[in-house]
């Protein structure tokens, strides 16, 4: 999705239409995420690019995304620019340090002691 909203209608009022616009990406993100995933890919990751008015647009954090909204809705910005990418995303096993298995062994002895008990 690559768009650009007007924070700014007539005969509306601006905070329906950032509710609008909010609504709108996230109805997007969901269907995007929906879509099937080729296989190897564990989930949809969000490539996200914001910009107010006629600015650049910068790279942010997918979880950043209303935040800026409202930011720019409280600035009384005219426009916003948002373009969603979306991504194929594959989780990273987990690895085991020797912190955690140290901790499982000490727990481990713990019990024993107290069911001795």
């Amino acid at each position: 999705m690559k768009k650009t909203f007007k924070l700014k209608v007539e005969n509306k009022n601006p905070d329906r239409q950032v509710e609008s616009i909010k609504h709108e990406i996230r109805k997007y993100i969901k269907r995007e995420k929906n879509k099937p995933k080729p296989e190897g890919v564990d989930f949809w990751r969000f490539n996200c690019k914001f910009a107010k008015d006629t600015n650049e647009p910068v790279d942010i954090d997918f979880n950043d995304i209303t935040k800026l909204i409202d930011e720019a809705a409280s600035e009384n910005c005219e426009t916003i620019y948002m373009e969603l990418l979306s991504v194929a995303g594959k989780r990273e096993p987990k690895v085991e340090t020797t912190d955690t298995v140290e901790s499982t062994e000490n727990s481990e002895e713990v019990e024993t002691k107290e069911e001795d008990n």
